[in-house]
């Protein structure tokens, strides 16, 4: 039996269909068995994909309509008591997204990685049962293929440890609730086969839990392992090491372990325990993160080195942690320079190179194997000499730096910025986008396409500028923007106009149920040729006489948003982009935009995952914002924007960004968030978010002003802004419009109050 191993795998499509079946259903376009029927056709051609490619360890219950977690909610019975009297997929998307009734589930980031999880809710009151629909119908839907699959699921501990209690204790505590369920979901799968492999997702140890989680470990694992002997439990950990929970887990009857070797060296200390264990070991050696092509030279080194300890036959190639996070497949990409392309793998191509691997590994004297070698050897020689990735006037440029933050403090700044902006206490703005609308899609398709002229494009961009802002104006707005139909993305957009960076067609990755990103990547140094927003703020800000934001997307957010080259530390990376962005900041200037936000949404989803090594990254990451804004004049405000963060942590490393503004995401949790400002003193002006974006429903004036006198029981009326908690970009003008009038509406009624 072969000896490779696929933890998950994507589940949009290779064309994004789920996104689009999705969507429609949504839209009251499509039925939902029409979204089932798709559901199961995408189901089938990724196993078969998988068995082609000669992977023998695949997995069901990987896919899903929105969210893992989320369907772990609906399999184990954690449904909050608002959803309780929906049923069905009307329960289900009501949990993500929220309907005209009920506030939808809070969603977070799945640890530093852009894809969000929904957060699950559980009470000591709540009592639980199980739902095993889903993982018995995919695996026998997978046995009816032909296709054995092991079945994937959310380990008992990490469920807890990603959950929030609603009644305020500790989720740990619930173990006793949950685990009876694990039991009898265990006791219903051993029924389906002989044997089955059972994947237990516990990432939460690499993020070094104390004593009291890993204590857990032992009496959870002995009880899942003594259900049935037809269950063999494989537990998997990816990101980082879990050096302190492995030490636990090889004194549990499980069958395998599962480790990151490509994001976490440290995990070869463990390898001696798992070979005293006689565990076998899944060796996660190809990168499930990004998209370089694998240097198999080095990675057969690894896996020797490995084999120094653990017998050979007691290894399994595998991937590092789900491909979920890469896109689909390199077989779209007709326009990537044929040199660069070379240089890519996405997960279809990851298939072939964790089945590589294996050839090589165990029988090294297969020919055919040794002449894919071969080609990967030279593609990769010919990545690391290209002069594409080399530029000595980028490297001296940074080297030589001098200036790296603004001169004045923001007391100083703070004063003369009121007195030239003159905007009012509680002032109203958005976040930067508004809807894209499927005229400017196409628009934008048909001019990438070579089919509309660069002059009909941006007349019709213009257009919506336009009508962007005088929406803004009617509705009493204070604080504009253009709204950034020119925009396809927040980070593609700043790597098509930055050298050094590449781009996909195709490359599209779930962020979020049907959302998806297309990362660019960056695969030599950076620089900026010419201006990347000057021209489209100016013009925005010729339509009005109201103050408009220059939008830009931070170097932080740029980097952790795009796939990095693997040549370069990433502190490195991530200067160059900031140096690139001061000159885009002073040509704003000169330009006459007063306020530029630059966004660094994805600040904290850049946190190393262990706590020894979040120094050096916050150092490095506060560096390269002080140096992107260095540029800014005293009077110039600068805006930042953060997302689904707990700033618990981090409020330090936020205060010594020092922007003027930071607007951050609260609508989903009240102002427990906003407290962590006060608590600490902190002195920069704050926009919380009063309303969800994620969701559709329209809140109310009374819901709004609700939420900012919570607000205004943490800070003061003069260190607020009132905004919407992101961008608008994937809402519609129905829910933007009467949600934005009625938050203007609630910021008058609230300021009446202070009059």
């Amino acid at each position: 039996m072969s000896k490779n191993y696929i933890v998950g795998f994507p589940r949009i499509g290779e064309q994004r269909e789920l996104k689009k079946v999705l969507e429609s259903f949504w839209a009251k376009k499509s039925s939902f068995n029409e979204v089932e029927e798709l559901a199961k056709a995408l189901r089938k051609r990724h196993w078969e994909y998988q068995k082609e490619a000669g992977i023998s360890y695949i997995s069901s219950n990987d896919f899903s309509l929105y969210d893992t977690m989320l369907d772990t909610s609906i399999m184990i019975g954690a449904i909050p008591a608002r959803f309780r009297d929906l049923e069905g997929e009307n329960r289900y998307f009501a949990m993500a997204r929220g309907d005209e009734k009920r506030v939808a589930m809070q969603m977070t980031k799945w640890f530093n990685t852009n894809y969000h999880y929904i957060v699950p809710e559980l009470s000591l009151e709540d009592s639980y049962s199980l739902d095993a629909t889903k993982v018995l119908s995919e695996y026998k839907e997978a046995k009816d293929l032909g296709i054995k699959t092991k079945i994937n699921l959310i380990g008992p501990i990490t469920y807890l440890g990603l959950s929030k209690r609603i009644d305020d204790g500790d989720t740990y505590e619930l173990i006793g609730k949950i685990l009876p369920i694990y039991e009898a979901l265990l006791a219903e799968i051993s029924e389906l086969d002989d044997e089955i492999v059972v994947q237990f997702d516990e990432p939460i140890f690499v993020t070094g839990c104390e004593a009291k989680v890993l204590s857990l470990i032992k009496p959870t694992y002995e009880k899942l392992a003594g259900v049935s002997e037809k269950i063999k439990i494989a537990v998997v950990s990816y990101f980082e090491h879990s050096v302190e929970a492995t030490k636990v887990f090889v004194h549990t009857p499980i069958w395998a372990l599962g480790l990151d070797f490509v994001y976490a060296e440290e995990n070869k200390e463990s390898l001696k325990i798992i070979q005293e264990s006689g565990k076998v070991l899944i060796a996660g050696v190809v990168d499930g993160r990004n998209i370089w092509k694998n240097d198999m030279q080095k990675t057969l080194l690894l896996l020797e080195d490995i084999a120094k300890v653990v017998d050979r036959e007691a290894i399994m190639i595998g991937s590092s942690c789900s491909l979920l996070h890469t896109p689909f497949t390199l077989k779209y990409e007709q326009k990537l320079e044929s040199e660069i392309k070379n240089w890519l793998s996405f997960a279809l191509e990851k298939l072939e190179e964790v089945s590589l691997l294996e050839k090589l590994f165990f029988t090294p004297e297969d020919t055919q194997a040794q002449k894919a070698l071969k080609e990967n050897i030279q593609a990769n020689k010919s990545r690391k000499n290209s002069t594409l990735i080399h530029d000595k006037k980028v490297q001296e440029r940074v080297n030589s730096l001098k200036k790296f933050e603004r001169e004045d403090s923001f007391d100083s700044r703070i004063k003369v910025q009121r007195e030239v902006l003159g905007y009012q206490d509680l002032a109203t703005t958005t976040i930067g986008s508004f809807p894209q609308t499927q005229e400017v899609r196409a628009a934008r398709k048909s001019f990438k396409a070579g089919e509309i002229s660069k002059e009909i494009y941006e007349n019709e961009m213009k257009k919506y500028i336009e009508e962007c802002v005088r929406f803004q104006e009617e509705c009493g707005l204070e604080v504009l923007v253009h709204g950034e139909p020119e925009r396809n993305d927040m980070v593609e957009y700043f790597g098509e106009q930055l050298k050094g960076y590449g781009f996909s067609e195709n490359g599209w990755v779930q962020s979020y149920g049907s959302r998806c990103v297309k990362p660019p990547f960056i695969y030599g140094d950076i620089s900026r040729p010419e201006a990347m927003t000057v021209e489209w703020i100016r013009y925005a800000q010729s339509k009005t006489e109201k103050i408009m934001k220059g939008m830009l997307t931070g170097p932080v957010t740029i980097l952790n948003w795009s796939f990095v080259r693997d040549d370069m530390p990433r502190d490195a990376v991530s200067k160059q982009i900031a140096v690139a962005l001061s000159d885009e900041i002073a040509d704003l200037q000169e330009a006459g935009i007063k306020i530029i936000q630059v966004d660094e949404a994805a600040f904290k989803e850049g946190y190393p995952l262990r706590e020894e090594k979040i120094a050096s990254y916050e150092k490095w990451a506060v560096r390269d914002f002080k140096i992107a804004v260095s540029s800014a004049k005293k009077e110039t405000q600068i805006h930042t924007h953060m997302c689904y963060s707990v700033f618990n942590d981090i409020i330090e490393t936020i205060e010594n960004m020092d922007a003027d503004v930071i607007s951050i995401e609260t609508a989903r949790s009240g102002n427990r968030l906003l407290k962590i400002f006060k608590e600490t003193g902190y002195k920069q002006e704050v926009g919380p978010g009063v309303y969800d974006i994620h969701s559709p429903r329209v809140p109310s004036v009374e819901e709004i002003v609700k939420q900012i006198r919570l607000l205004l029981e943490v800070l003061p009326k003069e260190q607020l802004w009132i905004n919407p908690d992101c961008g608008l970009k994937t809402r519609k003008w129905e829910e933007v419009k009467p949600s934005l009038e009625n938050m203007v509406k609630a910021v008058e009624i609230v300021r009446a109050e202070f009059s």
